[in-house]
């Protein structure tokens, strides 16, 4: 990259791309090179913001910019694992290849496509990463290379049309196929998974799994990890965490079945739902245990009490009313509320559609919640906000 090119990066950097594309550029600036630059640092100062700030890295297509770990994630990663030899065998960006890289003292980068292994090369040197480029598959690459006291994979989650794929089997590479071969060359797996991904279907394709982390960054569900132990045999531990308000909510496998949390009859002074990395946990009943809340009903995934409980991690409401699902709504329990967020949980209508029968503006403290209660009972609930 030459200085004109450098140059008229940092100059446009804060420019709509759209808008950029249209207009004139210098004789010895690439065009197509400079929007995908610029475009590249965008995506990256709200995922990765340390990369985003460096003006010596290059970045490739955005398709890999668009799919690579944040920071909060690639650095959580590297807390759950450490040792001396570190392969990450689908490379990719190498978000995560750089932050584990940390935790060892050696580290590989393995990535099929010759143009993302040149710009790792050149990443890496410019962060003063020690990770060694290896232009292969993790196929091609497990035949030959030696052992590793860690590997890491984070399989193609897309086929040839562009379709998300939610079973291992349909990702590349097919990591419940390789297993006896991964598990030669390491003693430690970790798997990088879609969150669509079925949770329960972990357990029934793969082997040894000693943990499975649900990841959530400001109450966005991010990725599912997979903790694989080779002669791992005891209870698979769940953890589930929001990065940015650093709630875990940590438990074994077989807690959610011998859980027992009772139905509420009324509802209490208090509502709670749980954050997005619990929800996609689906540990519903321990929920409730734990905290010593009642269920709604089974579906609706919402609790109450009428004691707080501070440390519950995810939104706690104060119930100001709440009434049963009819025509006096409005008149009685919504009558002097003109804005608050529709929120519905089980429930049969939109909250678009309550919102324009309410005729409600939006307010981010103010709640009007949809649900369903024991009994099938369709009730709204005029609520504030907490946390």
């Amino acid at each position: 990259m030459n200085d004109v090119t450098f140059n008229f990066i940092k100059e446009h950097l804060n420019d709509d791309v759209k808008c950029l594309a249209l207009s004139a550029f210098p004789e010895d600036v690439d065009k197509n090179f400079v929007i995908n630059q610029i475009y590249a640092r965008q995506l990256l100062r709200h995922k990765v913001f340390s990369w985003a700030a460096d003006d010596n890295l290059l970045f490739p297509a955005h398709l890999s910019v668009e799919q690579c770990s944040s920071e909060l994630t690639a650095l959580y990663k590297a807390s759950l694992v450490r040792g001396d030899t570190f392969a990450d065998l689908t490379g990719g960006l190498g978000v995560d290849a750089c932050f584990m890289s940390k935790s060892f003292e050696i580290s590989h980068y393995v990535e099929r496509q010759q143009q993302l292994c040149v710009l790792a090369e050149h990443n890496f040197a410019t962060l003063g990463a020690n990770i060694k480029v290896f232009n292969d598959t993790a196929e091609s690459f497990l035949q030959h290379c030696g052992n590793y006291d860690c590997i890491f994979l984070d399989p193609a989650r897309r086929d040839n049309y562009g379709r998300k794929m939610i079973s291992l089997h349909d990702c590349s590479p097919d990591v419940s196929s390789l297993l006896p071969l991964l598990f030669q060359k390491t003693g430690i797996i970790m798997l990088k998974l879609s969150p669509m991904i079925d949770i329960s279907m972990i357990l029934s394709e793969l082997s040894d799994v000693a943990e499975i982390h649900v990841v959530a960054v400001k109450n966005e569900c991010k990725e599912i990890l997979v903790l694989m132990r080779q002669g791992f045999t005891a209870k698979t531990k769940y953890c589930c965490t929001d990065l940015k308000d650093d709630n875990r909510f940590v438990y074994q496998e077989g807690e959610e079945e011998e859980a027992l949390c009772q139905m509420a009859d009324n509802m209490g002074r208090y509502l709670y739902e749980p954050n997005a990395a619990l929800m996609k946990g689906g540990a519903f009943k321990l929920i409730g245990q734990r905290y010593g809340l009642s269920m709604l009903h089974k579906n609706s995934h919402l609790y109450t009490s009428d004691v707080l409980s501070a440390s519950f991690p995810g939104r706690v409401f104060s119930v100001q009313a709440y009434s049963d699902f009819n025509k006096k709504v409005k008149k009685e329990l919504l009558k002097e509320l003109a804005a608050a967020s529709v929120m519905v949980r089980n429930f049969p209508i939109r909250a678009d559609e309550l919102r324009k029968m309410y005729n409600l503006k939006e307010n981010s403290q103010h709640f009007v919640i949809a649900t369903t209660m024991k009994g099938e009972r369709k009730i709204i609930i005029n609520a504030l906000r907490l946390y």
